[in-house]
C-alpha cells in the first residue's frame, strides 16, 4: 500500500507524461498551477488533502474538449490509474466525482456532486480561467481552434446552454462574457472569491484597452 505522498508523486509522473502533446493551456503546467492553487485554498478548508490533491492532479487528465466532447474519458482514465495504484476505493470513488463535476459547462444546470473537496478543485480550477493567466489560456486555446479574435457583429450569447456551449466557434472575446466573467460569483470558499475579486478587476482592465485598441483610440 502506498503513503499518501507516494501516489501523489507518481500521479504528478503519470500526469505529467500524460500532458506531453495537450494543448498549452490545458498541459502540465495548468495542472501543476490548480494543484499549487488548491495547496493554497486547502489552509483554511476542512477537506482530505489526498482526496483534494489528487482530484487537482487528475481533474484534466482527458479533457472531454480534446475528446470530441465525450465527458466519460477522463473518469475512466483517472480510475484505472487509481484502482492500478490500490487507492482506497472511496477515495477513488470521491476523486472520480470531483472530475465528473468540476467544470464548467454553460447554462445554469444543477450540480448533483457537492463536497468540501470539490469546492476546493472547484475553485482552483476557476482560478486559473481568470485573471492574466486566464486571459491568456483563453487566447491559446482560440489560436487552437482558429477562432477570431473578435467580431463586433457576433454577440455573446449570454444564456448558453450546456451544448451551445461545448459546440461553441464564436470569437474569443465572446468567451470572457459567456465564461470567465461569470466565474467571481461562482466561487465557493472564501480565499478563492478573494483572488477571483482581483484576477476579475484584471480582465475587466485588459477588455477595456482592447476595446481602446480596436476602434484606434490608443
Amino acid at each position: 500500500m502506498h503513503t499518501s505522498e507516494e501516489i501523489i508523486e507518481k500521479t504528478k509522473i503519470f500526469v505529467q507524461k500524460e500532458l506531453e502533446k495537450a494543448e498549452g493551456g490545458h498541459d502540465w503546467f495548468h495542472t501543476l498551477r490548480v494543484f499549487n492553487n488548491c495547496l493554497l485554498i486547502s489552509k483554511n478548508e476542512n477537506v482530505d488533502s489526498l482526496v483534494v490533491a489528487l482530484g487537482a492532479l487528475l481533474h484534466d487528465i482527458a479533457d472531454s474538449k480534446f475528446h470530441d466532447g465525450d465527458d466519460t474519458i477522463g473518469p475512466k482514465v483517472a480510475r484505472k490509474f487509481l484502482f492500478e495504484n490500490n487507492v482506497d476505493s472511496k477515495v477513488i470513488e470521491h476523486v472520480v466525482n470531483i472530475i465528473k463535476h468540476i467544470s464548467f459547462k454553460g447554462g445554469d444546470e444543477a450540480q448533483t456532486f457537492s463536497s468540501a473537496e470539490l469546492s476546493v478543485v472547484q475553485d482552483a480550477d476557476r482560478l486559473d480561467a481568470i485573471g492574466a493567466i486566464g486571459i491568456a489560456r483563453t487566447f491559446n486555446y482560440g489560436g487552437f481552434k482558429n477562432r477570431k479574435i473578435f467580431d463586433p457583429s457576433i454577440t455573446p450569447n449570454l444564456k448558453i446552454t450546456k451544448a451551445e456551449y461545448k459546440t461553441s466557434t464564436a470569437p474569443t472575446i465572446n468567451h470572457f462574457y459567456e465564461k470567465l466573467l461569470l466565474l467571481k460569483d461562482r466561487m465557493n470558499t472564501k480565499t478563492g472569491e478573494k483572488i477571483a475579486l482581483e484576477r476579475h478587476k484584471y480582465m475587466e482592465q485588459f477588455l477595456d484597452q482592447f476595446y481602446a485598441e480596436w476602434d484606434g483610440f490608443k
